[in-house]
């Protein structure tokens, strides 16, 4: 039976749970040119079968802090010579080796996010600014990540993008576990009204630019928002856009399998990758895709690519 008739062709989320374009691209070119990825349940380890055939797929949406392996292997361009749709999710942060020790350089990812504009066109590529951190160390005044965001801003916007998806640093007990390797940081969650006025000082700072603010899984805050405030919740897995880029359909069903309860937006996709046996090796300080307390060694990182690598 052709896919069309067993309901609208897949998007392929690659991925939440673990940096593919930075880290996984020769595995996941094996899984187009397999027809099929094997996915295992990141909660009961049950495989599944996610469909990669060109018919049975709509649009392939790749999250990354580093589009650098992917640019320089020209996947972009194979992928698009062999019929598959593309959007990008850039989480461009400002530069802190403390939160982020392993991404390159700002002025090495704002180059990458103006090659992807170039290649892919700008209503292609979302700038994710994801999440804002605020952070105190050895009981001083309360630090931020938000140092670089103008700068990242006018660039962005002098190259057409009009998103900016931001939300703020979630708790969980293993981010915990982690700073307990850094005596004297600890993190700290702002009240909701601090949220809010940030989140409106950042969208009038974006507007200049031809840039709309929207936010990730963050209800809470923007109930305290006033109506007119010149913001929207955000859909990182855009179904409706992705259908006016690219034509055909998608499904436009929320993607029950996030957020939704905290406000995510995302449509319905199928999340490629793991997090177990991809690790993510930018070893970001906030992240929750991170399994391990302890950052992940270069020698791990190496180990892990080598293997991947003799597997494709």
């Amino acid at each position: 039976m052709h896919p069309a008739a067993q309901g609208p062709p897949t998007v392929i989320s690659a991925s939440r749970r673990t940096d593919i374009p930075a880290f996984y691209m020769p595995w996941f070119m094996a899984g187009i040119a397999r027809g099929f990825f094997s996915v295992e349940n990141p909660f009961n380890r049950r495989p599944r079968r996610v469909p990669a055939g060109r018919r049975e797929v709509h649009t392939i949406v790749f999250w990354s802090k580093n589009f650098g392996p992917f640019l320089a292997g020209r996947y972009g361009q194979k992928l698009r010579q062999l019929g598959y749709n593309l959007y990008f999710n850039f989480t461009l942060n400002s530069t802190d080796r403390l939160l982020e020790p392993r991404v390159p350089p700002l002025a090495e990812r704002l180059a990458q996010m103006a090659a992807l504009v170039r290649a892919f066109g700008p209503a292609a590529v979302a700038w994710r600014f994801d999440p804002i951190c605020f952070y105190r160390q050895n009981g001083g005044g309360i630090h931020d990540n938000l140092a670089d965001f103008d700068r990242i801003a006018r660039h962005a916007g002098a190259l057409g993008i009009t998103r900016c998806i931001t939300s703020f640093r979630d708790d969980y007990a293993k981010i915990a576990r982690r700073t307990a390797h850094l005596p004297g940081m600890a993190f700290w969650d702002p009240p909701i009204a601090r949220k809010a006025a940030l989140l409106k000082q950042l969208a009038n700072a974006l507007a200049p630019h031809g840039i709309r603010l929207e936010t990730c899984c963050e209800v809470q805050v923007l109930a305290a928002l006033p109506p007119a405030a010149p913001l929207a919740p955000a859909s990182c897995i855009p179904g409706a856009l992705l259908m006016g880029l690219y034509g055909g359909r998608v499904s436009l069903r929320r993607d029950g399998g996030q957020r939704v309860k905290k406000g995510c937006g995302c449509s319905l996709s199928a999340d490629v990758g793991d997090y177990r046996r991809q690790p993510c090796f930018h070893n970001c300080l906030y992240c929750y895709a991170q399994p391990s307390a302890a950052p992940a060694p270069a020698a791990r990182a190496a180990e892990v690519l080598a293997r991947q690598r003799q597997s494709c």
